[in-house]
């Protein structure tokens, strides 16, 4: 059994760390806790020195503090070491952040992002961000390209799944239908539905030498830049599958170096 009270408190943490600061409403719509509870752990919280509040800028806010929980963590998943100079690069020429995404049971979970980066990102952090493996671009590039007896796998697990995200996993057809659409083009993008409805993402899959898919590059940019999806995808897709396959090599080259 877990601590309520310690699982509560990291999951405060976890949702202010994705915005510049958030409100006891938002957290309360975003984690489901109790407004009461909220209240006596973002207290504790600020009381020793993890959570600032300010109603100037309208409530709460991770301090500097946050940063030295991750200050003893050292190991790092080889994908993201080779990919994180691509992501930071392809940010630095074209502005929109770039992200590294993991596969985590059943959602792909962002690992690296160059969202501090960029200076037209819709988002405040992304790291840790865990994606539905269905409706993210992230996590459909992910999942199109795995193995068949992964993806079986992974479908029974989605399909045991109560998340409205994971729905489609029940519709057979509809699914399978997407998937071959994501492996003929190359690339997946976001469900229409997901919020937020004034971006999009566009993501690529990363193999090794086995062409085994390892994680999924993904570029997230704002819809009104572009006259349409199809402009964007035209744009940024051939760029994201040449970083991806550069990314590929340098993987090999530091596993040999291992």
């Amino acid at each position: 059994m877990g601590v309520r009270a310690v699982e509560r408190a990291l999951t405060i943490l976890q949702e202010l760390n994705l915005q510049p600061y958030t409100s006891i409403a938002r957290l309360h719509a975003r984690t489901g806790l109790p407004k009461p509870t909220l209240v006596r752990l973002l207290r504790t919280l600020e009381g020793i020195g993890f959570v600032e509040n300010d109603p100037r800028l309208g409530g709460y806010q991770v301090s500097a503090l946050v940063s030295s929980l991750s200050s003893g963590f050292h190991k790092e998943p080889l994908i993201v070491e080779a990919g994180r100079p691509w992501a930071i690069a392809l940010t630095r020429k074209h502005q929109w952040p770039v992200s590294i995404s993991l596969l985590d049971r059943d959602a792909v979970v962002v690992r690296f992002s160059t969202v501090p980066d960029s200076p037209l990102s819709p988002f405040h952090a992304t790291v840790n961000m865990r994606l539905p493996l269905l409706t993210r671009g992230m996590g459909l590039a992910y999942l199109a390209f795995v193995s068949q007896q992964e993806f079986l796998l992974i479908l029974e697990i989605l399909r045991s799944s109560n998340d409205r995200e994971d729905a489609m996993a029940h519709q057979s057809r509809e699914l399978m239908q997407l998937v071959a659409h994501v492996r003929t083009v190359g690339y997946a993008t976001r469900a229409p539905h997901v919020e937020p409805k004034n971006s999009n993402t566009i993501a690529v899959p990363i193999f090794d030498s086995d062409k085994r898919v390892k994680a999924s590059l993904g570029l997230t940019y704002f819809i009104s830049a572009f006259k349409s999806q199809e402009e964007a995808c035209e744009r940024y897709v051939p760029i994201l599958k040449s970083a991806a396959s550069e990314i590929s090599q340098d993987l090999e080259r530091i596993n040999q170096a291992y």
